[in-house]
């Protein structure tokens, strides 16, 4: 990479592995939920050591049925952080149910916070749903504890956790609760474009998200295809959440590398917290035993002063061509969340003051050396500026 070129906050490398396997699918002439969807099923729940995983046409749906799964509907509240997608969110509200939000630990560690859990059970409670934020583990035996005593469910939203721990346990995040959702978005740990998963070890969630993910029909296209049904009923109300069979071939390709993808992605992030430690005025969530057994899908970084979040973002995009991003606003602060407000202290400030630096298996050194001097540099330049006018 050019010294001058501009560093993206992600980059996808497909090898000619993964091109041949979408080609393949291709010249087949089947492209809908077929044999290579429930290839990929067949591997990535061996993968997790999960019962069932049944591929999706994104997280969103996956959350959606998780939480329908769980007995979700009109009048419940499913409580969430509020440093997360709006898709954890949304699909409480997709189901006639609210979000409620409970706040999350601090510029430490990014997860919800159970005791704030704890306080916000209501009733009307149905479900908590753990955020695994970066692919680090939230705090799942203080959440399992509160959801078993109060006999509700616990969903992991492990959008960014394809292949991680807790520290203090091997069973990998999405098989801890009632259901696990992945995402396959662009730009994820392991991506195809637009794809999710349900994982869980229960028999009749597995059922009723796999009817309920093609419309509630009795027998799939491919069964038909093959004579092995000719017919079908509709039992209830369903959705067309599958997914094809090009982005289950490339997904299935895109497996045998993805602890090697992992492996690099946590050697580089070892190396920002190596280099960033002496760095006055910034936190680094999580800790180095954390990152061993993360997936490591951001690098955060969280600003002591949040009011230069924005223009240190723009100095380093302007001035050093390096792309961050912000994960996340705080939920309740959106719009359309709004009504939802509360006193949330530490997510309203982590959500302003969060930068997103650049994180990807074939980031190089030199890029990252880059990144870090326009960080650093960032912020002694600006708070030097803000000393000088009296700021």
């Amino acid at each position: 990479m050019a010294d001058d070129a501009l560093i993206p906050l992600f980059d996808v490398k497909l090898e000619q592995e993964h091109l041949d396997a979408v080609a393949d699918t291709l010249r087949s002439g089947w492209l809908t939920m077929g044999p290579r969807t429930q290839e990929f099923e067949r591997v990535f729940a061996d993968h997790l050591g999960a019962e069932h995983a049944i591929a999706l046409a994104n997280c969103t749906a996956a959350l959606h049925l998780a939480y329908l799964a769980a007995g979700v509907g009109p009048g419940d509240e499913v409580i969430v952080p509020p440093i997360t997608f709006v898709a954890t969110a949304a699909a409480a509200r997709y189901c006639g149910a609210e979000p409620v939000f409970a706040d999350i630990k601090g510029s430490h560690d990014l997860g919800i916070d159970p005791e704030d859990v704890a306080r916000k059970l209501t009733p009307r409670t149905k479900a908590v749903c753990a955020v695994h934020y970066g692919g680090y583990a939230a705090d799942l035996p203080a959440l399992r504890e509160i959801c078993d005593g109060a006999g509700i469910a616990l969903i992991e939203d492990a959008a960014h956790s394809p292949s991680a721990t807790p520290v203090s346990d091997e069973r990998k995040l999405g098989t801890h609760g009632v259901a696990g959702c992945f995402s396959f978005f662009s730009n994820k740990v392991l991506s195809c474009g637009e794809g999710g998963l349900l994982s869980t070890d229960d028999d009749d969630v597995a059922a009723k998200v796999r009817s309920l993910r093609s419309h509630a029909l009795t027998s799939g296209t491919w069964d038909r295809h093959r004579g092995h049904a000719h017919g079908y009923d509709v039992v209830g109300l369903g959705y067309n959440y599958r997914m094809d069979e090009p982005r289950a071939a490339l997904l299935t390709a895109r497996m045998a590398g993805l602890e090697a993808d992992i492996a690099e992605r946590r050697r580089l992030v070892h190396r920002y917290r190596s280099e960033l430690a002496d760095v006055a005025g910034i936190t680094l969530p999580y800790e180095d035993d954390e990152v061993d057994v993360s997936s490591c899908y951001v690098m955060p970084v969280v600003l002591e002063d949040h009011e230069l979040r924005d223009p240190l973002r723009a100095l380093m995009l302007e001035e050093r061509k390096v792309q961050t991003s912000v994960l996340y606003p705080a939920l309740h602060e959106l719009t359309a969340y709004t009504d939802r407000a509360s006193e949330l202290p530490r997510s309203e400030f982590v959500g302003r003051a969060e930068i997103t630096l650049p994180l990807f298996p074939t980031l190089g050194e030199a890029e990252q050396d880059r990144v870090l001097s326009a960080l650093a540099d960032g912020i002694h330049s600006l708070a030097r500026a803000g000393a000088a006018t009296g700021g």
